[in-house]
């Protein structure tokens, strides 16, 4: 599986983004997705995942009510909506897939992407 991350940039305080995950294979529907985060110094840290079908969602709690995790399953992609983006949201973000229903650990995770910035500006 081939994953590519976009849609990250520069934002003020308060600001919202949408980031997309573009899955390589066909049975994109059949994986976990999960969106990381990793700030300069710091470890990779979970954000966000969804089941296969898209019914059930788990975000992070320095996320929740600010992030929304979505998928297309016939678009093959996955989404990371961000609203009301803090500066300690800057970090570069990671989608990946697995297979574990709970996985919150990047150990969990088997696939991953490239990653892209999101820089919030205070």
């Amino acid at each position: 599986v081939q994953l590519q991350a976009s849609g990250g940039g520069l934002v003020q305080a308060g600001g919202s983004l949408r980031l997309s995950c573009a899955a390589s294979r066909r049975t994109f529907s059949t994986y976990i997705m999960g969106w990381f985060r990793q700030a300069p110094g710091k470890e990779r840290e979970f954000v966000a995942r969804i089941n296969w079908s898209g019914g059930s969602t788990y975000c992070a709690d320095s996320v929740k009510g600010r992030f929304t995790i979505s998928r297309d399953n016939a678009k093959n992609t996955v989404f990371l909506q961000m609203n009301s983006l803090k500066p300690e949201d800057t970090a570069v973000y990671y989608c990946a897939s697995g297979t574990s229903w709970r996985a919150t650990t990047k150990e969990e995770y088997d696939y991953w992407g490239q990653g892209t910035l999101v820089t919030v500006s205070s």
